[in-house]
């Protein structure tokens, strides 16, 4: 089924993009340039211009991304395995149904954009029904649970020409965009070492056995993972310290920063080529079982390399903090200098690294100012968004592979060309996972 995209007409930012810039703590030639280009941002001109939105997963982080996405297009539907999830929701957007089985909410020819805020186990199966179904997506990190469903994802965007914009929002931050174009353009040396600072994850556990509350489908909620009991710790916010559903905090976190720097060193439709990981501490038997400390060493073929590694992990490379403790976000290491950015801040070794304006044939990266904003552009215009499924893809694959080394305990080597992990077959094995049935393929063939 094919959508015809709708149309939206054009408005100009009501916000001064200085008053923003300054707040962002961004230096005045970076701000005059968001000044003079005034970007524009758009929105529906009559009720006709409106796209009908769907939204695939009703939690916190589904109904804040569909709290964004109502200011350009209607709410017509909702879905969730979770009754009281899906009829809060349903409220909240004034909504004209909700569904317990998403798929039938894919039928509905008047909706023509999905936000896909469901547990990260279940984003692939959305996403390629969605993009099936002839839907744009909006979809939440990490983009998939594993390095196979990326490859296949990517592939039913590309053959069914749909717009996907995965929800890596600091890609529309300008201190990160600022940060990778200084290091693109040399302002630190040639890149030698980045350091990605992820949160530390919880250790907790073990849990027992509960009864499943009435208003969840348990079965379905768990999907494609291998079937367990509930007991309450399993759900909603606390799936993502499960490796059965997620990655900890290495997927969730490093999802937006390994983005930044695969952009910042030019790498965002490749990968490192060698992983080093391991656990830094022993999981509680009967509890969360994705990492909560960890290091993982990464080497690129350019000969950049890059640590990850939890806040209470230190680096003796480190330029920010005491060394014992790294700190949430991204630092580039140069020849001549460093760059650090995270959401509150973007400083350099030396202030003139920042200060000083990039000239004007330097490398430019793509520009957006509002995630969601620039989603709905290209839904109307048809060009790549700023965090393509492919970009999406290529930075979780980072957080997939370092979790397979820490999980075996051992060095792994990575073919991005061909996305294979070479001369270990358990470890090859792992980019891929078994799929409980029916949740498998099967399920929206």
């Amino acid at each position: 089924m094919n959508v015809t995209p709708f149309q939206i007409s054009r408005r100009r930012f009501v916000k001064s993009a200085a008053i923003l810039g300054a707040l962002a703590g961004l230096p005045h030639w970076f701000v005059d340039e968001g000044l003079s280009a005034r970007a524009a941002e758009p929105v529906p001109r009559s009720a006709n211009d409106k796209p009908g939105i769907g939204l695939i997963g009703c939690g916190g982080q589904g109904r804040g991304d569909c709290n964004w996405a109502k200011n350009f297009g209607q709410v017509i539907a909702v879905a969730d395995v979770d009754e009281n999830h899906a009829q809060e929701a349903r409220k909240q957007f004034a909504a004209e149904q909700h569904y317990t089985d998403f798929r039938k909410l894919l039928e509905r020819d008047d909706i023509h954009v999905i936000i896909n805020g469901t547990p990260d186990h279940w984003h692939t199966l959305v996403n390629v029904a969605a993009v099936r179904a002839g839907k744009d997506i909006y979809t939440e990190k990490p983009l998939t649970l594993t390095v196979d469903e990326g490859r296949r994802l990517v592939r039913e965007v590309r053959h069914h020409q749909r717009v996907l914009q995965v929800g890596s929002q600091q890609r529309s931050d300008g201190r990160f965009r600022l940060a990778c174009e200084l290091v693109r353009n040399g302002r630190i040396g040639k890149l030698q070492h980045m350091i990605v600072g992820l949160p530390t994850g919880p250790r907790e556990g073990p849990f027992t056995k509960q009864p499943v509350p009435a208003h969840l489908n348990w079965d379905y909620y768990n999907g494609q993972a291998p079937d367990w009991d509930y007991n309450g710790h399993n759900t909603h916010w606390n799936f993502r310290w499960w490796y059965c559903y997620s990655g900890g905090q290495m997927t969730d976190w490093g999802a937006h920063h390994n983005d930044i720097a695969q952009w910042g060193n030019g790498t965002e439709l490749s990968g490192p080529t060698h992983f080093d990981g391991q656990s830094l501490v022993d999981m509680i038997p009967g509890g969360y079982d994705a990492a909560a400390r960890y290091r993982i060493e990464c080497r690129y073929a350019n000969g950049v390399t890059m640590s990850l590694l939890d806040e209470n992990t230190g680096s003796d490379r480190s330029v920010v903090g005491d060394r014992q403790k790294t700190p949430n976000g991204v630092q580039f290491l140069g020849s001549d200098g460093w760059v650090f950015v995270n959401r509150g801040e973007i400083k350099a070794s030396r202030p003139e690294i920042i200060e000083e304006p990039l000239p004007a044939n330097a490398v430019r990266l793509y520009k957006s100012d509002n995630h969601m904003a620039n989603f709905f552009e290209c839904v109307r215009s048809r060009k790549d968004p700023i965090c393509t499924a492919e970009i999406g893809h290529r930075s979780i694959s980072v957080a997939h592979l370092g979790a397979i080394s820490v999980r075996l305990g051992r060095p792994i080597r990575w073919d991005p060309l061909h996305e294979e992990i070479l001369e270990d077959r358990e470890a090859a094995r792992m980019i891929r996972r078994p799929m409980r049935r029916p949740y498998d393929w099967s399920f929206i063939a």
